[in-house]
């Protein structure tokens, strides 16, 4: 990519993002995607290509540090049982369910055999709440839908990535399928990247504490953000989950001591320009990125697995807000609904998919053609559809 186009880029998105902060209901991941969609045909910006190593490795660090540390640690106290059932058991259960119900749909459509069609599954779990979040505080009388919505995604994208990876190396025929298997895989990379981000996170939050010049402390953050991402990949553990704990638990530690404001204020004045910047870039090249995988002989059949994955998505919230003890009857029909609705796929999905295409996993066409689609179908019905829908229960 070249700087001139870059820059660009970046003029739209600030354009985009200061609609948005006018209007605050504003969907700006699907207008930066559709724009992305139509640049593609314009020969200014031809040659753009979003790499998973760019997005995986440079990107996905920062916006997962920013999510996590700006997210309320007071939302987190208050929600935290419902976000840590519907990242983990739910999201467990959700990639089973969708995944065998893909692979009986397939059948209909074309060959597809059960571990693709949980890859399916997979990719299509991790939710990206970016403008979703702001419009469900803006349209509800109370903050517990956004709070839970955005506190789940910041969970689910370590969890989603460990399911995936563990996916993808049966696929690859690296490992038989077993369910004890994958579920000690999948505990081991998700407990121990917790577990080195807390501990990363607490050492941080006291290290900060021998300068007391801002400029310092940013880079600081910034050390930490992709740091501990990559310590934790080294290890063979998720860097997805370690960087969402180290950033929780920073947050977490400035908000336990009150004199902390000083320096939460010189880290949210840095990040807060980073984010829109990345953002901005990420959803535009994703719309770069699609064209080459819409494909209308696959339409329908992705349309079909997109409604699957809302209406199972939707009964396993529901079934959590009335049947689990810890947050039964907490949450009513019309949150629950909110909740699964506002689940929108978007960055952690379209990393999935890159992750496939770069393995060598064989002939993935269907599943990333599928896929795609899918996560477009979700970016642009879901994120637009949100607002109207919170105004209608409302009522």
């Amino acid at each position: 990519m070249e700087p001139v186009q870059i820059v660009v880029l970046l003029l739209i998105g600030y354009i985009v993002f200061t609609i948005d902060k006018r209007t605050q209901v504003f969907p700006r991941p699907p207008v930066l995607v559709g724009i992305g969609i139509l640049l593609y045909f314009v020969p200014f910006f031809s040659g753009i290509q979003l790499s998973e190593k760019a997005l995986y490795e440079i990107i996905l660090p920062a916006l997962l540090f920013i999510s996590a540390y700006k997210f309320s640690v007071g939302a987190l106290k208050t929600n935290s049982w419902a976000i840590a059932i519907l990242s983990t058991v739910g999201l467990v259960i959700t990639v089973l369910g969708l995944g065998g119900a893909i692979y009986v749909i397939a059948t209909l459509f074309v060959p597809l055999n059960f571990t693709e069609a949980l890859l399916i599954a997979a990719v299509l779990t991790p939710t990206d709440p970016v403008s979703v979040t702001s419009i469900l505080h803006k349209s509800l009388d109370n903050e517990k839908v956004g709070d839970i919505v955005e506190g789940e995604s910041l969970i689910n994208d370590g969890t989603s990535y460990v399911i995936f990876a563990t996916l993808l190396s049966i696929h690859q025929g690296h490992e038989s399928f077993s369910f004890f298997s994958f579920m000690g895989e999948f505990l081991y990379v998700a407990i121990g990247g917790a577990l080195i981000g807390i501990v990363f996170g607490w050492i941080v939050s006291q290290a900060v504490h021998f300068t007391h010049h801002q400029e310092y402390q940013v880079m600081l953050s910034i050390v930490m953000a992709y740091g501990i991402f990559i310590l934790a990949e080294s290890f063979g553990i998720s860097g997805v989950l370690a960087t969402v704990a180290a950033g929780l638990m920073l947050s977490w530690e400035f908000n336990r001591i009150n004199r902390e404001d000083h320096y939460r204020e010189s880290l949210d004045h840095f990040w807060d320009v980073v984010e829109p910047t990345l953002l901005s870039l990420v959803f535009l090249m994703i719309g770069f990125t699609a064209v080459d995988y819409l494909k209308w002989e696959w339409f329908g059949f992705a349309v079909t697995v997109f409604i699957l994955s809302l209406v199972i998505r939707t009964l396993i919230v529901v079934f959590t807000a009335q049947s689990v003890p810890p947050i039964k009857k907490t949450l009513s029909w019309k949150e629950s609904l909110l909740i699964s609705f506002g689940g929108v796929k978007g960055t952690m999905s379209v990393v999935l998919l890159l992750l496939l295409e770069a393995s060598d996993a064989g002939d993935t066409g269907t599943v990333m053609t599928v896929s795609f689609i899918a996560v477009l179908l979700s970016l642009f019905i879901q994120s637009i559809g949100v607002h109207p829908l919170a105004k209608l229960l409302k009522s």
